[in-house]
């Protein structure tokens, strides 16, 4: 578990806690998920534990189930979501993990859509109603996924 000094440093921490901005699409008692802000494709979504724990190995057993679970939902609803044929999903630990705290990248993705390898082009939104829009219709898909 972090020390206070570690949760108010930390971006992901301070998502969770309110204190910066973004677009939530979904917040479970243990996780919370929102859009990457340069993602590779819109709909491109993070998923966080709500605790503090820079990489997987630091998970606590007992919440890798119900982490990846939440994982799981979203790489379930986003192709219909994003009208998308499939997803990418992958975590960095340590190397190119560009925030010290644990999540998942999960990605739409359609064949033919230029993701190759790990040279990654960053697609952006067209504006903040574009993210928003996306948003949108991740948690309504999350939504009826009920």
């Amino acid at each position: 578990m972090a020390d206070n000094g570690e949760r108010t440093a930390c971006t992901f921490c301070r998502i969770i806690d309110d204190q910066i901005e973004a677009e939530i699409v979904l917040e479970e008692s243990h996780a919370v998920a929102f859009l990457d802000h340069r993602p590779l494709f819109p709909g491109h979504v993070l998923v966080t534990p709500r605790d503090h724990v820079a990489t997987l190995p630091e998970l606590p057993a007992a919440d890798v189930g119900p982490f990846f679970e939440t994982v799981q939902r979203i790489a379930t609803v986003l192709p219909d979501a994003m009208e998308a044929q499939g997803t990418f999903v992958s975590i960095n630990n340590v190397v190119s993990q560009s925030v010290p705290h644990l999540h998942v990248h999960v990605v739409p993705r359609t064949k033919g859509d230029g993701l190759r390898g790990f040279f990654w082009p960053r697609t952006p939104y067209d504006d903040d109603a574009h993210q928003r829009a996306v948003a949108d219709r991740i948690r309504q898909a999350l939504a009826a996924s009920r």
